[in-house]
């Protein structure tokens, strides 16, 4: 009887420790966020900002270059709605890594705008796992790896 019990309690020891939390991620779930990632670009391509700020859960940050940071779903549909418009985005996850409903992607990007201007970077994400099997945005961070442009002569004196 003892050894049955014991048993049981190693058993059940075990399976407490195979939390969601310590899990890896499976390639399915990469999978997802790619497919995501695709979402989001052929959305802001098309100018469907509610469509790409419904990729980020409602109480995300977005910290694009240069500007302060934009926080909560509306605000960044607002953001996006707002970007100058761009011919062609493509984003390119390198990484996407996590444990359990945490996961992060890291990747680059190449956008040309509508006026011909043409800019590329990288981005690093930080996603949780929702109840419905998505995987939003709480997090977004991007930047250029074009130098930033000169301020014009004279810009800034008084």
């Amino acid at each position: 009887m003892r050894a049955m019990l014991g048993g049981f309690l190693g058993v059940v020891a075990l399976a407490c420790n195979a939390s969601p939390v310590s899990q890896t991620l499976m390639d399915s779930e990469r999978t997802l966020m790619r497919a995501a990632t695709d979402s989001f670009t052929a959305y802001v391509v098309m100018h469907r900002d509610s469509l790409a700020a419904g990729l980020y859960a409602e109480n995300a940050t977005l910290m694009p270059p240069n500007h302060a940071p934009v926080k909560g779903r509306a605000a960044i549909r607002t953001f996006i709605k707002e970007f100058p418009r761009l011919q062609r985005f493509t984003a390119s996850p390198i990484e996407i890594e996590g444990r359990g409903d945490l996961a992060y992607v890291r990747g680059s990007y190449q956008m040309t705008f509508e006026t011909g201007a043409t800019d590329f970077g990288k981005f690093l994400e930080i996603r949780r796992y929702q109840a419905d099997g998505r995987w939003l945005v709480t997090l977004d961070m991007f930047n250029s790896d074009l130098p930033a442009p000169l301020p014009a002569p004279g810009a800034g004196r008084r």
